[in-house]
């Protein structure tokens, strides 16, 4: 995944809760966790597409103080990426080197400001670990859901920092979780493709991506190239 100097070494520090963090630990810095099951397979694929979407729109991935990260409920700690995995990052032009996977811990959860899974029990997975976690993790579909009903206006100008805009973001989606409902259950999900061949895959990197082009335009203010 990312190296430590990138924001991939967690180090906890003894007494700091998620809501402490909110409330300004830690913050120059907005970190993004996505969470799967083996973090071999959607997960990074999603961490990687979306590293790739704020270089292709900001020209540094962690442009304004942006981590992003990945995990697993039953994470594959030390593997590599899948293979078709890593074939369909490098067909959307984003990097796969240097991934190994790791297993959820508390201390990612407590120290992420946005959790976004793949599906409904990662995310109940999430939530039941503790760490004021229910306000801030949603799933990949399920928060895209939300962020196209928020009106860009109201969120904190870039002027005021990308940060700021990011957690406002997070604000409003909850806000509206429990009024703009999905059409049906599996409509927030992202399945899972371990283990399918490239074409399925393929199919799940598409989905990916068209869940993650609204949510970094909303958190960036810049539209993807067209």
């Amino acid at each position: 995944m990312t190296a430590p100097d990138a924001g991939r070494g967690i180090g906890m520090r003894t007494g700091v809760t998620g809501a402490q963090q909110w409330n300004g630990a830690s913050r120059d810095a907005f970190r993004i966790l996505y969470v799967s099951t083996g973090n071999v397979c959607r997960s990074p694929i999603t961490e990687r597409l979306t590293r790739h979407a704020l270089a292709d729109r900001l020209g540094d991935p962690l442009w304004g103080g942006l981590i992003v990260e990945s995990a697993g409920t039953w994470g594959h700690e030390g593997a590599p990426m899948e293979a078709n995995a890593e074939a369909v990052l490098a067909e959307f032009g984003a990097d796969p080197s240097g991934f190994t996977g790791r297993e959820l811990l508390d201390e990612h959860v407590i120290r992420a400001d946005l959790v976004l899974t793949a599906t409904r029990d990662h995310r109940q997975q999430v939530i039941s670990m503790g760490h004021s976690a229910g306000l801030r993790t949603f799933t990949l579909k399920e928060f895209t859901r939300l962020v196209k009903a928020i009106d860009p206006a109201t969120l904190p100008p870039l002027d005021d920092g990308m940060i700021e805009r990011a957690r406002a973001l997070v604000r409003a989606a909850a806000a509206l979780r429990g009024w703009l409902l999905a059409p049906t259950a599996e409509a927030d999900e992202v399945y899972d493709p371990y283990g399918a061949p490239l074409t399925f895959f393929r199919s799940i990197g598409d989905e990916i991506q068209q869940a993650l082009d609204p949510v970094v335009t909303a958190l960036t203010g810049v539209a993807a190239r067209t």
